[in-house]
């Protein structure tokens, strides 16, 4: 059973099309990785599972919700079960570590409690929990603006988890990482992947990481989904058909 279900989805952006005419579906508990170059439609794809950008024509179905005809409270409700986390990490840096996983839990109260700050003891049980098995034990008062990068990450990474969500969509979560800091950052989403059976979708640039972590793949070029299998089947042919001229520079091996 398909936990997201993605037909003929089209987006536009004034006259020029982001995305054409795409299909596909992900089970629960897969890790794929999206790829293609720069301008191919990965975060326009992404922002249109979770709407945070509307959808030109096609259907998304998460958890056989239809996210494209939901609005107001059905909406946020279903967004509750979607983690997300963002290139540019979209933390709150004033607040404290623990103060902006805990915004994680914000899709499941009223707007009131929301602005109030009203989280459960067990919310913060779950936070703290989740802060620990993310090595930030340490930090869990520090404000947000005093991490480094992938420390940054990794709290993007709690506040999608204490969602307690059945699919996580990371938009280029290492793209602005030191390579230490991105092995670091893979890790932890493989190791959510496989223990707790939450399924992941990652953008990435890199065909390498998406080769060693990811057991399906999807290759983009200008929109069209050109690719979709496993990395075996990512040859050199197959990186030229999504990435044309750009395909010499990239690590394939």
């Amino acid at each position: 059973m398909a936990l997201l279900e993605v037909q003929n989805l089209t987006k536009f952006y004034g006259d020029v099309r982001a995305l054409s005419d795409v299909t596909f579906s992900v089970k629960k508990g897969e890790f794929v990785a999206i790829i293609g170059p720069s301008g191919s439609g990965k975060t326009t794809l992404i922002r249109c599972i979770n709407r945070l950008i509307d959808a030109s024509n096609g259907s998304v179905h998460v958890d056989k919700k239809d996210m494209l005809s939901l609005n107001g409270k059905e909406l946020r409700h279903a967004r509750a079960g979607i983690g997300m986390i963002f290139q540019h990490y979209n933390l709150v840096y004033r607040l404290t570590v623990i103060e902006n996983v805990l915004h994680g839990r914000l899709g499941y109260k009223s707007s009131v409690a929301g602005v109030l700050g009203m989280y459960t003891e067990a919310e913060k049980e779950k936070a703290l929990s989740v802060l620990g098995l993310l090595g930030l034990e340490d930090y869990v008062y520090r404000r947000c603006d005093h991490l480094s990068g992938g420390q940054k990450q990794r709290v993007g990474i709690a506040r999608a988890l204490v969602q307690d969500p059945r699919i996580i969509l990371c938009d280029e979560p290492i793209s602005s990482l030191d390579p230490s800091s991105a092995k670091i950052i893979m890790d932890y989403l493989q190791k959510i992947q496989q223990e707790f059976g939450i399924t992941i979708v990652v953008n990435l640039h890199q065909v390498d990481v998406a080769k060693r972590y990811a057991k399906r793949i999807l290759g983009f070029n200008a929109g069209h989904l050109v690719f979709d299998g496993p990395p075996s089947k990512l040859d050199k042919k197959t990186i030229h058909t999504i990435y044309g001229t750009e395909a010499g520079e990239l690590i394939i091996d």
